[in-house]
């Protein structure tokens, strides 16, 4: 389980340009314009062996003063609420300005560790400015230019100090976790309550901090596996919601300590931008999904029609990664709740599937020969034995060739294909590796 940090500052500091130097990647848009940021981004910081996820708050709204403000005290109590360590960025070149000195008063009353960051400080001159951020009371400021990377490192260094050590769940390692997730209001507290029901006989909750998710622990019907709440079962501090953001920050901490996300959808809305951003972060944490659509009771046409019709539009906004299983069903009525665990045990099960050396050979090699990689530059690619990597959280499959580099993307999905349509890897990501043989 990793730490949560998140970027906080008012617009045009440079919170993305940070986020993109953090994690050596281009997911967040740059632009010189306040508020480009409106989704929040999330990902992942590798520093000296040790890793944590980020978010980049954006999403401001720039119109009038005043709710310009109360949007920002927002975002930073809920950031608060839910990260390990708080990012302030302020920029050297604009100096202390009020909405600096708001977000710093929320700051000092809140529990979480902080760090205030000085931006674009991109020469030995720009160092003098910083002195004045000493008077929002946050500790000494840390000069950074995020648009040449300088301080960066040390910054980075002072963030794994402050942050808290992970502590170990004292779970069963054995036992399958499940994370329901989804945006608000689609169902998530009904379904738990569904599986849990007014007997909560054996049921325990293994409680972290406030804000570890909680898992708690369901043995009936045959069943043994904990539930990972980001529903209702915890109770949340007084903040006012932003409900978006605030089940994107809380999906991060349950998608990152499952083995099975499942995710809902509501039946009366369809798939909208916010299942993606959740679907992408179960993507990108590498976890095993199925779908639910829910208040399924609530629609008029419930022919074959309209369910192959629904099936397949989930499964285009989520290409190129098709198969995973989808039931319809509705946790107010219990109708099908029985077949989602069925489902997430199959698929925890599907990830745990290893195929032997001999019977993959067999298999994948006559097709390879059929259909080979096609060749570069006149070179011709073989691909002469494969196997699949024991002990790996995702199934992994090498594929070894005499010219790997040449061996793109849309191959190694047909491989992906091919293995998906010959095993039942259903809901599970698969990794395809090629390399020299």
């Amino acid at each position: 389980m990793s730490n949560l940090v998140a970027i906080v500052g008012r617009p045009n500091v440079g919170k993305s340009t940070l986020f993109n130097r953090l994690t050596g990647t281009r997911q967040a848009i740059v632009s010189d314009e306040a508020g480009t940021t409106r989704d929040r981004q999330y990902g992942k910081v590798e520093w000296c062996q040790k890793e944590f996820s980020i978010v980049d708050t954006g999403g401001w709204v720039v119109n009038s003063d005043d709710i310009f403000e109360g949007e920002i005290r927002k975002q930073v109590s809920i950031a608060t609420e839910e990260s390990d360590l708080i990012l302030f960025l302020v920029d050297v070149a604009n100096g202390v300005t009020d909405l600096d000195v708001a977000v710093a008063q929320i700051l000092r009353r809140s529990k979480v560790p902080v760090i205030l960051c000085c931006n674009k400080v991109d020469n030995n001159e720009d160092r003098y400015g910083a002195p004045e951020f000493y008077s929002l009371g946050l500790g000494d400021p840390f000069c950074v230019s995020a648009a040449t990377g300088s301080g960066t490192g040390d910054l980075l260094d002072e963030i794994l100090k402050m942050l808290p050590a992970v502590e170990e769940e004292n779970t069963e390692d054995n036992i399958p976790r499940f994370a329901i997730v989804g945006r608000p209001n689609a169902g998530k507290s009904s379904l738990i309550n569904a599986f849990i029901g007014e007997d909560r006989h054996i049921v325990t909750d293994i409680a972290g901090t406030t804000r570890d998710s909680i898992y708690t622990r369901y043995d009936k019907f045959g069943f043994d596996f904990y539930l990972v709440d980001t529903a209702g079962i915890r109770k949340k501090n007084k903040v006012t919601e932003d409900l978006e953001f605030y089940s994107v920050m809380r999906s991060i901490r349950a998608i990152e300590n499952s083995d099975v996300c499942i995710l809902m959808i509501d039946a009366t809305r369809g798939i909208e931008a916010q299942d993606m951003n959740i679907f992408q972060l179960i993507q990108r944490n590498n976890k095993s999904l199925v779908v639910v659509v829910n208040k399924w009771d609530t629609v008029e046409d419930k022919t074959q029609q309209t369910i192959t019709y629904f099936e397949n539009t989930i499964r285009e906004r989520m290409a190129p990664f098709t198969d995973f299983p989808i039931i319809f069903g509705s946790a107010l009525t219990k109708q099908r709740i029985f077949k989602v665990l069925e489902t997430a045990k199959e698929v925890y099960l599907n990830r745990k599937r290893h195929v032997t050396t001999a019977k993959l050979n067999e298999e994948m090699l006559p097709l390879i020969e059929s259909y080979p990689p096609p060749s570069i530059k006149g070179k011709y690619i073989k691909i002469k034995y494969c196997s699949q990597v024991r002990d790996t959280q995702i199934p992994t499959f090498v594929f070894y060739a005499n010219l790997p580099q040449y061996v793109k993307d849309p191959y190694k999905r047909f491989l992906e294909n091919k293995i998906r349509e010959r095993w039942d890897f259903s809901g599970c990501p698969i990794n395809v590796f090629v390399r020299q043989k």
